[in-house]
């Protein structure tokens, strides 16, 4: 199973960074799992934040093709508990197509993005930051993949 995640801009924080590393090592154990950093936008400042969405989305699209399912991670996408989550991916994995998860800029999706997704996921009902956001998915993929193994790491 093929799995990506599309990131808009760099983990800034090396502490962050170096937790989110540590848990794309541990996926590698599970599936064949990469993180793809796209660089941000030069000169954002002569941008509306809804064109600086569009900038992003052309960005965004250009690393997903058609038979790719896109799951973008939205504030407004369904939430999971963490055996729900594993059991999605379970499923996710069945349909043999390749799966893309995507943290957006700090302004959200284009609409084309949108239309684009297959599915919109959201981690929490409360806001974090988006360099926090790669390490809490990050986090949750990894315990999804030990609850399919029925490793000991989650405890429920």
């Amino acid at each position: 199973m093929k799995v990506q995640l599309l990131i808009v801009g760099k983990t800034q924080d090396k502490h962050l960074s170096a937790l989110i590393d540590d848990y794309v090592e541990r996926l590698s154990h599970y599936l064949s799992f990469s993180p793809v950093t796209i660089n941000e936008l030069k000169n954002t400042k002569s941008l509306t934040h809804e064109q600086q969405k569009k900038e992003e989305g052309k960005l965004i699209l250009s690393y997903v093709d058609s038979s790719t399912f896109l799951i973008l991670l939205d504030e407004k996408g369904k939430e999971y508990r963490s055996m729900e989550f594993a059991r999605q991916m379970e499923k996710l994995t069945n349909i043999g197509r390749p799966l893309c998860f995507v943290i957006g800029g700090p302004f959200g999706f284009s609409d084309e993005v949108y239309e684009r997704a297959d599915q919109l996921l959201s981690l929490s009902k409360m806001t974090f930051s988006h360099q926090m956001v790669r390490l809490i998915f990050v986090e949750q993929l990894y315990r999804a993949m030990t609850i399919l193994r029925g490793e000991q790491y989650h405890h429920e």
